[in-house]
Formats: C-alpha cells, sequence, structure tokens
C-alpha cells in the first residue's frame, strides 16, 4: 500500500471549471462582449466619420460663386437670432425668467440656416477638415482655406447688411429697439481673453453639434435647439450670430468699428475655428483612426490578414 494518497481525478469539476470559463458569465464571454461593444461604438465612429467626410468634399467642390450665394444667405438669416430674441425680450415681462424664454429666439438663426442648407462658417471648421485630415495635400488645404475665406466674409457681411437695415429703418417700434440694444450689448462684455475664452466653448459645441447631426436622423431639429440654446444661455461667443449684434451696436452708434473688429471679431474668429478644429475635428478624426489602428492590431495578433 502506497504511504501517499493517490490523487483522485474529477472530470465532472474539471468541466464546471472549463464552463466557468467559457460560459457565458465566464472571462472569456466577459471579454468577447467587451470587444463587441468596443467594436460597435467604432464602427458607429467611422459611420459618421463617412457621413461628415462625404458632406465635406460635396462642400469643397462647390463653385466659389455657389459658396458665396450661400455664405451671404446665411448672413443674413442669422441676423433673425437678434430679432427673435429682442422680440421675445420685449414682450415678457421683466422676471428673474425672462433671459432663458427670451434666449431660446437664439435657435432661430441657426434652424434657419442648417435646415436651409446654408453655408455658415463654423460649420465649417469640422466638414472640410476632415477630408483634410484624411487626404492630406496642399491642394486640399488650399480648398479648404479658399471655403473658409468665401464663407466667413459673406457671413459678416450679410449680417452687417441685415443689421444696418433693422437699425436703421423703422421696421421695429422703438421699444424693440431698446430690447435690441440690451441683446446685442451682450456681445462686447467681456475683454479679448475672455471672448477668445467663450469662442472657443461656443466653437467645439457648434462643431460638436455638425458631428452629431449625421445620427441624430429623427432628433435633428432637438440637437440644434439644445447645442445652440447652450451656447446662448452659457454667454458664449459665435462669431457670425455676434457679427450681427455688434453691427447692430455700431449703426446705432454705441460702439466703433475698433470695437467690431478688435473686441469681437478678431476673439471670435479665433477661438470658434480652435475649438472647431482642434477639439473636434483633429479629436473625433483621431478616436476614428486610433481605434481602426487597434482593432488592426487586434486581428494581426490572432493570426487575420491585416487590411
Amino acid at each position: 500500500m502506497s504511504p501517499h494518497p493517490t490523487a483522485v481525478a474529477h472530470p465532472a469539476a474539471d468541466r464546471v471549471d472549463d464552463q466557468d470559463q467559457s460560459g457565458a458569465n465566464g472571462p472569456r464571454a466577459r471579454r468577447r462582449r467587451t470587444a463587441k461593444g468596443q467594436g460597435r461604438g467604432v464602427a458607429q465612429c467611422e459611420r459618421h466619420l463617412r457621413g461628415v467626410r462625404r458632406e465635406g468634399e460635396k462642400e469643397l467642390e462647390r463653385s466659389p460663386q455657389a459658396l458665396a450665394w450661400s455664405g451671404l444667405a446665411a448672413g443674413l438669416s442669422m441676423g433673425f437670432i437678434l430679432v427673435a430674441e429682442g422680440l421675445l425680450r420685449s414682450h415678457l415681462p421683466d422676471a428673474p425668467w425672462r433671459p432663458l424664454v427670451a434666449k431660446l429666439g437664439y435657435c432661430v438663426g441657426f434652424l434657419i440656416v442648417i435646415l436651409g442648407s446654408q453655408q455658415l462658417y463654423t460649420e465649417n471648421t469640422l466638414t472640410p477638415i476632415v477630408p483634410l485630415l484624411s487626404r492630406k495635400s496642399g491642394e486640399t488645404l488650399v480648398r479648404v482655406l479658399r471655403l473658409w475665406a468665401i464663407v466667413l466674409v459673406t457671413n459678416l457681411l450679410g449680417t452687417i447688411v441685415f443689421a444696418w437695415v433693422v437699425a436703421r429703418t423703422t421696421l421695429f417700434d422703438p421699444e424693440v429697439h431698446t430690447a435690441f440694444l440690451g441683446v446685442a450689448s451682450e456681445t462686447l462684455r467681456g475683454d479679448f481673453a475672455t471672448t477668445l475664452l467663450r469662442a472657443i466653448f461656443a466653437g467645439w459645441l457648434i462643431a460638436l453639434m455638425v458631428w452629431m447631426l449625421p445620427g441624430a436622423k429623427e432628433a435633428q431639429l432637438a440637437v440644434i435647439v439644445a447645442m445652440t440654446y447652450l451656447v446662448c444661455v452659457g454667454g458664449l461667443a459665435h462669431i457670425v450670430a455676434g457679427s450681427t449684434e455688434a453691427s447692430y451696436l455700431v449703426a446705432r452708434g454705441a460702439a466703433t468699428w475698433g470695437d467690431y473688429f478688435g473686441r469681437f471679431v478678431a476673439p471670435a474668429l479665433l477661438g470658434n475655428t480652435l475649438g472647431g478644429v482642434t477639439l473636434v475635428a483633429a479629436l473625433n478624426h483621431a478616436q476614428v483612426v486610433g481605434g481602426d489602428k487597434g482593432r488592426i492590431r487586434r486581428h494581426s495578433d490572432h493570426g487575420a490578414p491585416t487590411r
């Protein structure tokens, strides 16, 4: 008789252990579910990226004349932000909640521009940048800069014309003009650095809105209202929306062209561009590209062919 007891095999226990490892609640199954979830997230980002890239390529192929007319139409349309917010402000009682309701008028201009497929500068800090990041070339860069210049100039021109007509005519009653002045004066309330920071956040939010729209489907209206309302309630600086208000102040003699360009246009333009290009276009593009490379490495590690 052996001095040491012989180890007895337990095949049933081994099978239970294998089931724990590979069953529905085992670590292997959890890893597979995690990988599938990550794969779905990357696939959704890729669909967003492809949709934005297609839109950007379409915009880059448009003629200068088409861009100019669309940009002018967008600038004029954005003027209705001042009108809508001012009218609401003039007709609401002077109560603490009045700004929260009146600022819903800020969404009107964006709804007209986006649903009307008009060219807005801050949208173009995302859409044409994605093709540029995907296909880095001097030709694409020149086309992006051409689009930016045309759309920016025509957007600002449209807002100036609109503001000048509103300010210099009897289209609205004196009490409404008082409300317009109250709304417009908020545009120049900060110094250069403050307006720059506010513009970065505004450019970030508007570009995020554009990124979200292809996947929003039936909820596009809600996305536009929610994101633009946040820009307004937060007192953030949008180059085109604020241009109407700042040029209205100039037309009414409450500000100078030096204030318009130095205190508003310069910091707002720089901030919107940084917020849209750096924080949204580049980061979201890097997110998709990084996820794609990680998936390729995982396939390679398992012996699958890489693309």
